[in-house]
């Protein structure tokens, strides 16, 4: 279950402790009349199951695509991607919610625009380069509702942007969710922003949330400075991640394991603690401006946000036929926020 979602706007000094938690005005997502085809690579796991229910409630038509019997396409992202490819042509957008990270997947999909919800740097960065058709790089939460909230903040040279992201730890994620955390510790930023290397969960910020409440957040490989910033574009403004979790001991045990990484086993078994509530922060470092959103349950907003990026992906060819771009180029914070305050999807 997802709760409403709000996003405020706040430009303050950055020491400020008193948060503004008035909504922004926001106007309901538009529903497109034309029932899209998408194939969903990992309908099963917890994020693709609230894609393909999404798409299903609007109208749209969904192959279910699993290594296993259940789908109804039946596909192995590890072996050769022929099927795949004959399995596009059919269809109108491809999702890849399956946690399989594979370069060569935009070559496979040809025309047919693909939407990859993955998180990592590295990934995302060989996917944007490799690509031949049109590619949605990192549609859900962080990157993608993150990537909307950065573009929302007005930034000027020498200006510097941070992301802060809280992720529910009472929340019983995929294994790939978990296995990307892991993933985290005893590596470096891919191609951060600084001049030299960064490891990851070692630097850390404390900043207060949309709750009021501060926390301490650690340096993270989210993707937004490989997507919109000076890894990108020069000119632009560096960007910098932080992660924290939603039960405090976690985040320190998190930053713990990052400085002794033969702990990381840890993380596979660390126990579910705290609530499934999640947030995402956008602050400009130099003039203290913010954009922020929050709800309750990360799948359910991932698969949410996901579907919508999809469904601008499959029926919008002339903003999708320029090759990789990102969900803030398709999707408007307003389109964004509407999608997550739609009442809960039931599961089947």
């Amino acid at each position: 279950m997802l709760t409403t979602t709000k996003a405020t706007h706040m430009t303050a000094p950055i020491d400020d402790s008193t948060p503004d938690c008035a909504p922004m005005h926001r106007q309901p997502a538009p529903r497109n009349a034309r029932a899209i085809r998408a194939l969903v690579l990992g309908a099963h796991g917890a994020v693709g199951t609230v894609i393909r229910r999404a798409l299903e409630l609007d109208g749209h038509r969904v192959t279910a695509a699993s290594r296993t019997a259940n789908g109804t396409a039946r596909m192995d992202l590890r072996a050769p991607l022929t099927a795949l490819s004959r399995l596009a042509e059919s269809h109108d957008v491809i999702i890849n919610a399956s946690g399989i990270e594979r370069a060569d997947l935009a070559s496979a999909t040809g025309t047919t625009p693909l939407v990859d919800i993955s998180a990592t740097s590295a990934y995302l960065d060989a996917l944007r380069s490799t690509a031949t058709g049109p590619v949605i790089l990192g549609a859900g939460l962080v990157p993608g509702l993150s990537t909307i909230l950065i573009d929302t903040l007005d930034s000027r040279p020498g200006d510097e942007i941070d992301v802060f992201v809280m992720l529910g730890t009472g929340e019983r994620h995929g294994p790939a969710a978990v296995a990307w955390t892991a993933g985290l510790v005893g590596t470096g930023i891919h191609r951060p922003p600084e001049d030299t290397p960064v490891r990851n969960l070692r630097e850390s910020r404390r900043v207060q949330g949309p709750d009021g409440r501060i926390r301490r957040y650690l340096r993270a490989d989210f993707p937004d400075h490989i997507l919109r910033g000076r890894a990108e574009n020069p000119r632009t403004p560096p960007i910098r991640s932080y992660l924290t979790l939603g039960a405090a001991p976690l985040t320190t045990a998190l930053s713990i394991v990052g400085r002794l990484p033969a702990l990381r086993g840890l993380l596979m078994r660390a126990p579910r603690l705290g609530s499934e509530a999640w947030h995402v922060i956008a602050r400009n470092r130099h003039t203290g401006e913010r954009q922020e959103a929050s709800g309750i349950g990360q799948s359910e907003a991932t698969g949410r946000l996901t579907a919508l990026a999809a469904v601008h992906a499959a029926t919008e060819a002339d903003r999708t036929s320029s090759g990789p771009i990102t969900m803030a180029d398709i999707v408007s914070l307003d389109e964004a926020l509407a999608a997550l305050e739609q009442p809960a999807l039931h599961p089947r």
